[in-house]
């Protein structure tokens, strides 16, 4: 049983970016084809480490060779894109808690995007011991500073916990970090693994 359980946030509580919010970013970026993808997840680090939105689609927009007709539009969609939930996930969140489990949240995530997303889902995120968010820790997952800043903020060792991302390299940072750590399925999963 473990006592400590530790959870990524995309792709695992909240929704990843819908076709029809992906249609959109698309659209309002001009219809840039595949290579605006690749552009937009390469400069993604920087962007989930703190830096500002204005910079990060500027990189994208230099990768690419091009400018955005509506760069503050196109910060708007992307942020709205990653803002849906997974109910069951939520629903297995309040369960833990109320068994009595520490729980905490690590996730890469742009700054701009945490205001939003606690004020619409404020009150689950409440049942977490400590967020710890990459864009205010400086250093995104897989970096092991993310895991151990995250223990830290719980108050335990790596150790003491156990991880769940959607990502293999975030699983693997983890265990590297000295955390046990599981590759997430389903909140079965979750279930059975945490006892």
């Amino acid at each position: 049983m473990f006592d400590v359980i530790v959870f990524d946030l995309y792709g695992v509580i909240a929704r990843t970016q819908s076709p029809e919010a992906v249609r959109r970013i698309e659209e309002i970026a001009g219809d840039p084809g595949p290579a605006f993808w690749d552009a937009y997840w390469s400069c993604r680090p920087a962007y989930d480490a703190g830096q500002e939105s204005a910079a990060y689609w500027a990189g994208v927009a230099d990768l690419l060779g091009t400018a955005f007709p509506d760069v503050p539009a196109l910060v708007e969609a992307d942020l709205d894109s990653w803002t849906d939930v997974d109910d069951a996930m939520v629903a297995l969140v309040h369960e833990l808690a109320g068994e009595g489990r520490t729980l905490g949240l690590l996730s890469n995530i742009v700054g701009d995007l945490v205001p939003r997303f606690e004020a619409r889902h404020g009150d689950w995120l409440s049942r977490f011991d400590a967020l710890t968010y990459s864009c205010r820790i400086g250093v995104a997952k897989p970096d092991p500073r993310a895991y151990e800043t995250c223990a830290a903020n719980l108050g335990v060792k790596p150790s003491d916990a156990i991880f769940f991302d959607d990502a293999e390299r975030n699983v693997l940072g983890a265990r590297d970090a000295g955390m046990r750590a599981e590759l997430f399925t389903s909140p079965e999963q979750v279930r059975a693994l945490v006892g």
